[in-house]
């Protein structure tokens, strides 16, 4: 592993941890930020006007071509849901359940998709640059034009995923078998 392969690894580590650190954290003390010197208040626009559906059923739920940046949808079932052209940039979806959920042309960019199910997923056409999808399983889903750019995946997945590449992203112009490295 060459040195800018270890540095970016580390930096991923990194962003996990102080995603999770975050999460953790915030629940508990929350009512107890002191904003009198500013502190928290860029914390708290971030998430004001977002719907959190985080342990929630959105199976078969219509999401499409909605901005749901830095929406939670950690621990979701949403078999089937439809987030066609959605805006889901900094998403979180960890541990969720999204089989047969349509992905089509959606911005998912910088997500966190740990440990979440997308077997049989229709990622067509997505923007998944920069997503951190470790221990997912992406068992027959589709990805024909879908930008995988700086993607952290587990290797069986870009492996399975360099195999059925195919087709170049119509927004990014990236193609799909170059954005996993193949």
């Amino acid at each position: 592993m060459d040195t800018a392969a270890i540095r970016h690894s580390f930096l991923r580590s990194m962003m996990v941890l102080s995603l999770a650190l975050h999460l953790w954290i915030l629940p508990t003390s929350a009512f107890a930020l002191d904003t009198s010197a500013g502190f928290g208040l860029q914390d708290r626009a971030l998430f004001q006007e977002k719907v959190d559906y985080t342990l929630t059923n959105q199976s078969n739920r219509d999401f499409r071509g909605q901005n749901l940046a830095n929406t939670s949808f950690a621990g979701v079932i949403g078999r089937g849901a439809d987030f066609r052209d959605a805006n889901l940039h900094g998403a979180i979806f960890t541990q969720g359940a999204f089989t047969e959920a349509d992905f089509r042309g959606a911005d998912l960019s910088d997500a966190l998709m740990d440990r979440a199910d997308f077997v049989a997923a229709d990622l067509r056409n997505a923007i998944l640059s920069g997503v951190i999808a470790s221990g997912s399983s992406f068992s027959r889903a589709k990805i024909e034009g879908a930008d995988f750019s700086d993607a952290l995946l587990d290797a069986d997945d870009q492996r399975r995923f360099c195999r059925d590449a195919d087709g170049i992203n119509p927004i990014t112009n990236v193609p799909t078998f170059d954005s996993l490295s193949c």
